[in-house]
């Protein structure tokens, strides 16, 4: 899975493809899962390539706390997928309830025979 955020800079992630050609024409389509809808979509011919895998960079309008589906095709072959998940916590402390969860504090007493 990769982590982006809900930032209006550029983002980059890295992949591995099935297959890379330099100089094809790839595409890049993000498709937000609740809704099913397209976010973004690119055209690239060549990704920055690192050591045994590949990086892409872009500038992605996403939101917050929320799931997308990604895919790059070359023409009608897919060559890559994942899942995209967006949030602006840093990963290592990511919680799901972040400043919504209050501990309950009760006066109940438990007496032990």
């Amino acid at each position: 899975m990769i982590v982006l955020q809900s930032s209006g800079s550029s983002q980059t992630f890295s992949f591995i493809p099935r297959t890379y050609t330099s100089g094809n024409t790839y595409t890049i389509k993000i498709n937000n899962e609740s809704t099913n809808k397209e976010v973004f979509s690119q055209t690239s011919t060549s990704f920055t390539e690192v050591d045994y895998y590949y990086q892409y960079s872009n500038t992605f309008t996403l939101v917050e706390d929320t799931f997308y589906t990604l895919e790059i095709t070359e023409g009608s072959t897919l060559i890559f997928r994942d899942k995209i998940f967006c949030t602006n916590q840093t990963v290592a402390d990511y919680t799901v309830n972040q400043n919504q969860y209050t501990t309950n504090t009760t006066t109940n007493e438990f007496v032990f025979i």
